[in-house]
């Protein structure tokens, strides 16, 4: 694995940690299972795979971005308005 490569895997571990804080399941289970998933592909050597893996990490990166910002608006729009 280059360094580049080493640099933008450590990068999105550290993100997907931040991110798992508010995880609904609990940050212990996030990290648990996000520590699987690193531990699982840490031999991988292949760079095509390794540079599809990190792009697939950056999409759940946003989707958890996604969820994360709808739930903070159903909560607004809650606080806000009417259900009726």
């Amino acid at each position: 694995m280059s360094q580049p490569q080493k640099r933008a895997v450590l990068n999105l571990y550290k993100t997907l940690l931040f991110l798992g804080r508010d995880w609904p399941q609990g940050y212990d289970l996030f990290r648990k299972r996000l520590h699987k998933v690193f531990l699982k592909n840490s031999e991988e050597t292949d760079s095509k795979k390794i540079d599809l893996m990190i792009k697939h990490g950056q999409f759940v990166v946003k989707e958890i971005e996604a969820l994360y910002k709808l739930k903070k608006y159903r909560a607004m729009k809650r606080r806000y308005y009417d259900d009726n």
